[in-house]
Order: C-alpha cells, then structure tokens, then sequence
C-alpha cells in the first residue's frame, strides 16, 4: 500500500482581527486617493447648474493660422447682354427664327406687315415731293420777279440821265437864247421825275429781292420739314423688318407666327453668349461686404475659371442679395445659358489669425461669449469675435490657442455659469 501525507499535515491558526485591520487600512487608502483625485471634479458638478449630454452638443478646438474670410454659393449662367426686340409698330409677325437658333448681328428675325405704316410713308413721299416742286417754283418766281424789276431799275437810270443830258442841252441852248425859259423849266421837271423813278425802281428791288429770300426759305424749310417726317416713316418702315442687335443666339418667342401684334409689343429675346456672366446669391449679413472688383473663382463642367464681381443689387429679396461675376478673361465657350455653377468669392486673407469652427454659438449669444470644455464641465466666459467666413470664426479676446468650445446646442444651456457635460 502507497502511504498519504496526512501524518505531515498541521493546522495554522488564524487570527481575525488582525486581517480586519489590514483590509479596512487598504480600503481607506484606496478612498483617500479616490477623492483627491475626482474631488475637484465632484465639486465642480455639484457647483453646476444642469447637465447636458455630449450628444447634443457640438465641440470645436480653438486654433491658430490661415483665415479666409470667402463666400461659397451656387450660381447660374446669365446673359450680360441680352436684349428683347419690340414692334416698331403695330401689324401681323412673321417669323423668320425659331428659339435656340444662332443668329449674326443685323440678321432679319422677323418681318411685320403694317400696311397703315407702308402706305403713310407713300403719302408723305408725295408731300415731299409737292413742297420740292413748291420750293424750286418758288425759287424760279424769285428770280423772274427780280429780273422783271432789275429791268424797270435799269430803265429809270437810262431815263434819268436822258433827263440829265436834255437839262443841260435846254440850259446851254437858252444861254444863247435858242430856246425859250419855259423849256429849260420842262427839262428839269422831267429830270426830277426821272430821279424820283429811279428811286422807286431801286427800292422795289431791294424790297423784292428780301420778299424773295424770305418766301424762297420758306418753301425750302417745308420741304426740309417735310423729308424728315419721310426719313423718319422710311426708318419706322425698315424697323418692320427686326433685326438682332448682337451676335447670339434666339432665347424666348413671345409670340406666335403669323399673329397680330400692337405697337411696343415684345417679339422675342436675343441671347449675346460671347458676353455670359455668373449670378449668384449671397445672405444679406455677407453682401454688405461684397464690393465690384473683388476677386472670384466659377467651377462647372469639370473646369475652374477666375472672376470678378461686376455687379452688386442694391435689393434684398427674402434676405439674400443677388450678385453677378464676369470672367476674368475669355468667356469659356462650353457653357450655356441657366447653367449651374459653383462659385467662391474671396473677401479677406490673414495669417496667424485665432479662429474656431463657426456655429450657432455665434448667433445665440451675439458673440459675447462661449463655453469652454475642461473635464467634462463647460464654463461660460465673455469672449470677443471679429469677422466671420462660412466655417470660421475670428476670435479677438476671451480664448487661446487649444481650448475646446461649445459651437452648437448652447441654447439647452439656459444661460448657466456652469454645465455638465455627459457622455
């Protein structure tokens, strides 16, 4: 038989009250380190007002480096010359395009058939042509009356000296006593006569020749009066066939073929697409910033092209503003009217600038101050902010470089000095 080992064994005895002692000394150090270490923490929580879980909240880090203050939006291609054409006058329409076609400047794009118009002009063509008739008659009229008078001038001074030459023929006759005194009486009487006559032949011709200038003019300007009323019926004529004032293309038909139209009625509208620009709109809180000129970049069709503002509407429409950016260069040929793109307009860009993620904090306390995160309790302090971007913030005072922030759900706060954060 093996034999066992129960005739080495031996009983130890124990003493409880020494392990008691030894356990409850562990137990006390274990729970004098426990609260030197969570008991600030403790303090605070019980100091806060609420507790807030972390799953509504959202943090962001306080950093330090490039802020670029931009505006991204979306925008459409428009046209920066895009006339509509308007009847001239009223008349049926006859189309000679169809939408979307390309057209040369100066092309017919429709033709208006306005008998009224076509047969005014004839009128006034025949007017035109009476008052020439009038005013080269009246010039011919003009001239035979001055000839009819310089005729009658010229005879009073051949009487005149006849009279002059009698006189002195009577005058030496009677010297020698030829003649008797009664003779050299007569001669000199009709030497005044002949005087007096020439007189009045003259000053019916200087009378004459301004009556005939005056009515001669006269007759001129009704006819110049006249040709412009013509030219003007011929220009309103030739604008019955609509011509497109630029190179483009046919946007919308704002009526139908054949169809009777009213005078300043619109016919249709011509796209100019070596002349495209990209609206856009911005909120109103970044428009007040936006100025001409500044610089931009329009992405579409797999490309990126630089821009500039060209215009700013002075309009708020349901808080936004509508802005417009031409390329800066060459205008890309492959867009087309209505086309979506993307656009980025650059405002400002600084180094070394503190900033944190943008979010609703900003607008929820006006800027005035955030709550920063540290062992899981969010502490409220004032803070101020600078410019804003579409995901930063400039901060100016109140944070340093590394704190984390509360950027969103700040609103369950309730304006609390402190507030726990749980997981």
């Amino acid at each position: 038989m093996i034999r066992d080992t129960s005739a080495t064994d031996r009983i130890v005895e124990v003493k409880p009250k020494r392990m008691r002692t030894i356990g409850l000394i562990a137990g006390a150090v274990v729970v004098v380190g426990l609260l030197v270490m969570v008991g600030p923490r403790i303090g605070r929580m019980f100091s806060a007002g609420s507790s807030v879980s972390a799953s509504r909240l959202s943090f962001a880090n306080v950093q330090r480096g490039l802020f670029v203050r931009d505006i991204a939006a979306e925008g459409k291609v428009v046209a920066a010359v895009s006339p509509t054409l308007y009847a001239v006058y009223g008349g049926a329409v006859t189309l000679q395009v169809h939408a979307g076609d390309s057209v040369k400047r100066g092309q017919v794009l429709a033709v208006i058939d306005s008998p009224d118009l076509t047969n005014k002009l004839a009128q006034e063509q025949s007017n035109a042509d009476n008052s020439q008739v009038d005013y080269l008659r009246a010039e011919v009229d003009a001239k035979k009356k001055a000839s009819e008078l310089q005729k009658a001038y010229d005879n009073a001074v051949i009487d005149r000296k006849a009279a002059e030459r009698d006189v002195e023929r009577n005058t030496t006759a009677f010297s020698k006593g030829a003649v008797p005194k009664a003779d050299v009486d007569k001669a000199e009487v009709s030497l005044e006569k002949a005087k007096v006559t020439e007189q009045h032949a003259q000053s019916d011709l200087s009378l004459n020749t301004n009556s005939s200038t005056f009515d001669v003019r006269s007759k001129k300007l009704a006819h110049d009066r006249q040709n412009l009323l013509v030219e003007d019926l011929k220009r309103q004529v030739d604008n019955l066939q609509v011509r497109s004032p630029v190179d483009g293309q046919v946007g919308q038909l704002f009526v139908a073929e054949r169809a009777t139209v009213a005078k300043d009625a619109q016919l249709m509208s011509v796209i100019d697409l070596s002349a495209l620009e990209v609206e856009m709109k911005v909120p109103e809180s970044f428009a007040r910033d936006l100025a001409i000129g500044m610089p931009g970049e329009i992405t579409g069709n797999g490309a990126t092209w630089n821009g500039k503002i060209s215009a700013v509407s002075p309009e708020v429409v349901n808080g936004e503003v509508a802005a417009r950016l031409r390329f800066d260069g060459k205008t890309p040929l492959q867009l087309r009217q209505s086309q979506r793109m993307s656009v980025r307009v650059l405002m400002d860009r600084r180094d070394n600038v503190l900033t944190v993620a943008r979010g609703s904090f900003v607008d929820e306390s006006g800027g005035r101050y955030a709550y920063v995160v540290h062992d899981g309790i969010a502490e409220k302090r004032e803070i101020r902010v600078g410019t804003s971007s579409i995901d930063k913030v400039e901060i100016l005072g109140g944070l340093k470089e590394g704190d984390r922030i509360v950027i969103s759900g700040t609103d369950s706060f309730n304006g609390a000095a402190r507030v726990v954060i749980s997981s």
